[in-house]
């Protein structure tokens, strides 16, 4: 059986990364232990979930903006001196959404570097990632999407970065690809920001989709394939 990334069916993607449940929380925990007072993984991580998952509920209802640390410890059922043992501020919350991303960004499609793959699997794989960590991830991707104008300077730049992040991954698979004659493209950049914008398109218009009966897989194909009759490339 073929596996991630040579396959790029979201089963072969789910035995390759757990995104989800347990795994996921505890990678939030890893990655911001250190600005806890809680420091067992088997207390933490339960907490972590409830704080997170109503910090989207609320900024999806109200706005991250208008969301007060009073407002999550009603919604999580956690007293503010037990959120504070987890997070010191809203821009905690915020840094670790953009870092949580940022890290599976970088080992999910960014790690797509080291593997033997051509300029045209590569592509197919990190469309094909990205719209499956979107789907997984989805109220991740949407926080940093539309609270952005709500958060500080730098954490506003830490979200563009996230996104330029990926562009750039984008961009070295087709300069790759028009290094060994496989593609014609003047200007990567351009096309890359585009194609990154049709995948926004997955966690901000999901209702159409669903309306069309466009799957996953389906959506990631079509950018796919598109992607490569503007690199001129007809396999």
């Amino acid at each position: 059986m073929a596996e991630w990334p040579q396959e790029t069916t979201i089963s072969a993607f789910k035995r390759a990364w757990a995104l989800e449940g347990e795994a996921l929380w505890y990678t939030v925990f890893s990655m911001h232990q250190e600005k806890m007072q809680i420091k067992s993984p088997k207390v933490a991580v339960a907490n972590l979930q409830k704080i997170f998952e109503a910090t989207f509920k609320l900024a999806n209802a109200h706005g991250f903006q208008a969301m007060s640390l009073r407002d999550l410890s009603r919604e999580t059922g956690i007293s503010m001196g037990g959120l504070y043992a987890y997070i010191g501020s809203k821009n905690d919350l915020a840094s670790v959404i953009e870092g949580v991303l940022r890290n599976y960004i970088d080992k999910v499609i960014g790690e797509l570097m080291n593997e033997e793959l051509d300029p045209v699997a590569r592509l197919r794989a990190i469309i094909s990632g990205e719209v499956f960590m979107i789907q997984i991830l989805n109220p991740w991707y949407y926080f940093c999407y539309m609270e952005l104008k709500g958060l500080d300077r730098e954490q506003q730049q830490q979200a563009l970065d996230l996104e330029l992040r990926f562009d750039s991954l984008l961009v070295d698979a087709i300069r790759a690809g028009i290094k060994q004659g496989q593609f014609t493209c003047d200007k990567p950049e351009l096309l890359a920001a585009s194609i990154t914008a049709q995948l926004q398109q997955w966690h901000l218009k999901q209702w159409k989709f669903k309306l069309q009966q466009v799957s996953m897989e389906e959506y990631a194909k079509h950018i796919f394939e598109n992607l490569l009759l503007c690199l001129n490339n007809r396999r």
